[in-house]
């Protein structure tokens, strides 16, 4: 099988909320996200999907996203994608970084395999285990009031674990996280996501006000030597997120016991094929892993829900379902959520079916 053709798509992705808020202020009320369809010589076409968290979360955007992808598609044309290490090194050869373009174009070359072999992805990466998976909601950063509302709200759609935005005014946080945690029910998990937002002293202050509290402790702090530091000094179990974005920051953190649980985002490590590689090498190391990506509709939410679902089950602490905050859908057979579980498709590939009617014509077509 050869490549034959890549086409590029744009579609705007609106909230159900409005807007998701971080730290810093940050807040985005419509994604951007970029989907890459890859044609090949047997007529079958392998579909992928890319969306930053906006340009001030990780060092990546939509449109950076589309350039990078239009300096590598013409360098694809005639490549293997069944071949996906040599793919994946073709990519790497030709651009040095910018993980997040390649992950797209991965992506469609996963949901490639599985037409070609006629098999879900989730079964080339493992198999499903079990029924279905536990999902997360993240839950924007608001008044310690509203934040505590919400997730009773959330609770009736059957979530049961919890990722507050937190990362502000630390005398503020310390408020949320405790007034989220008042209303927690057994077997309930919280989760007080800094997202880099705290300084390495209002960290500490939020870590000690929060000692008694049950509650997971997410990336307070921008680097990874800050939050090793607020790691050694909290007694609560540690997640890291942004500063983990490849095998030898993974590595670096096990031997540091820098943290108990990491999340995993397809798009900064560059695609399913590293994303795996990772999550196989936490599965040998006992890490748990919180598994997603920073944004996305139909495919991207497709694509989690197979590496979540091969994972084995103690090893999956949570994962997340994008098309659930969204108002838009391109895709059929995109996995939706029931209860606070998903699953992943069971059909060839990813499963999903671009709706081009949506989609429209694409910016850019390389052949």
């Amino acid at each position: 099988m050869k490549i034959t053709g890549i086409r590029m798509f744009q579609i705007d992705l609106p909230l159900h909320e409005g807007s998701y808020k971080w730290s810093g202020g940050n807040s985005v009320s419509v994604f951007d996200a970029t989907v890459v369809g890859v044609d090949t010589d047997d007529g079958i076409t392998g579909w992928g999907e890319v969306c930053p968290l906006g340009p001030a979360y990780l060092p990546a955007y939509a449109r950076g996203a589309r350039a990078g992808i239009a300096e590598l598609a013409p360098q694809l044309i005639g490549a293997d994608p069944l071949a996906l290490g040599l793919l994946n090194e073709r990519m790497d050869s030709a651009m040095r970084g910018h993980p997040y373009v390649k992950s797209a174009i991965d992506m469609a070359c996963w949901d490639l395999l599985g037409k070609a072999s006629g098999l879900p992805v989730a079964t080339l990466m493992g198999g499903h285990v079990g029924d279905d998976f536990a999902l997360y909601r993240a839950i924007s950063q608001e008044s310690p009031e509203a934040m505590a509302a919400r997730i009773a709200h959330y609770r009736g759609e059957g979530y049961t674990k919890f990722q507050l935005k937190v990362g502000g005014n630390p005398d503020t946080d310390i408020q949320r996280i405790h007034a989220a945690a008042e209303t927690l029910q057994a077997g309930d998990v919280l989760i007080a996501d800094a997202n880099t937002g705290w300084t390495q002293h209002a960290a500490m202050r939020v870590a000690d006000a929060v000692r008694d509290v049950n509650v997971y402790i997410e990336q307070p702090c921008m680097t990874y030597e800050q939050c090793l530091s607020v790691r050694r000094h909290t007694n609560r179990p540690f997640i890291l997120d942004e500063v983990v974005d490849g095998i030898d920051m993974l590595v670096r953190a096990v031997s540091d016991q820098a943290m108990d649980v990491i999340n995993l985002k397809i798009s900064k490590v560059g695609g399913l094929t590293k994303a795996r590689q990772i999550r196989d090498l936490c599965v040998s190391l006992g890490i748990a892993m919180t598994i997603e990506d920073t944004w996305g509709g139909d495919i991207i939410t497709a694509a989690i829900a197979h590496l979540a679902h091969s994972t084995p089950d103690r090893f999956l602490f949570s994962a997340t379902d994008f098309n659930s905050y969204g108002t838009v859908a391109f895709a059929e057979g995109a996995p939706q959520r029931k209860h606070g579980r998903l699953a992943a498709s069971r059909e060839p590939g990813l499963g999903v079916r671009p709706m081009m009617d949506v989609l429209g014509k694409p910016l850019q077509v390389w052949s």
